[in-house]
């Protein structure tokens, strides 16, 4: 337990650091925004309850936004993923009582399973952070281009996070 513990809080520590050192600087094109610590709520275990995942993206959410002045906007997509990642992956994974191991993982899931979850989250994730940080739909059309660019390139990352984890483990 303490082990777990121990790997999830130094999952947050070093999410936190890659976000607000690297992935904050770079916009590609003006449009896309890497939100790479949302694998950190992407990986909480399934058998966690509902409360404590609530609370851990909340608080990732808020460390974000502190360093990042967002005003709160992270904190609050970071509970509505929280809330919304066990439906999502019951889209895709009928049968949770099927895994060896709760965390999600492309291991765990599959490729083709976790591939669909994470990038169903992206774009959700996506999709709340730019309607709430611009709050209008008057450039409709770059919203939509910066939601789209921005979650397939979290979603190229998260692959990427999630393969370079679990490439040590047989």
């Amino acid at each position: 337990m303490a082990k777990e513990i121990l790997k999830y809080a130094l999952m947050f520590l070093l999410l936190v650091l890659c976000q607000v050192l690297v992935f904050n600087h770079i916009c590609i094109f003006n449009v896309a925004i890497p939100l790479v610590f949302i694998f950190f709520v992407l990986k909480l275990p399934l058998n966690l309850g509902i409360n404590k995942v609530m609370t851990l993206s909340f608080l990732m959410g808020l460390v974000i936004d502190t360093f990042s002045n967002t005003y709160g906007v992270n904190a609050l997509c970071c509970t509505l993923l929280a809330v919304s990642r066990t439906p999502v992956l019951h889209l895709y994974l009928p049968r949770q009582e099927d895994l060896p191991n709760p965390e999600p993982s492309a291991r765990n899931l599959g490729l083709g399973v976790f591939s669909k979850y994470a990038l169903t989250l992206c774009l959700l994730y996506a999709v709340m952070y730019f309607l709430v940080e611009s709050f209008t739909v008057f450039n409709l059309w770059l919203t939509l281009l910066r939601v789209v660019c921005s979650a397939m390139l979290t979603f190229v990352i998260v692959l990427a996070i999630d393969g370079f984890c679990n490439s040590g483990r047989r």
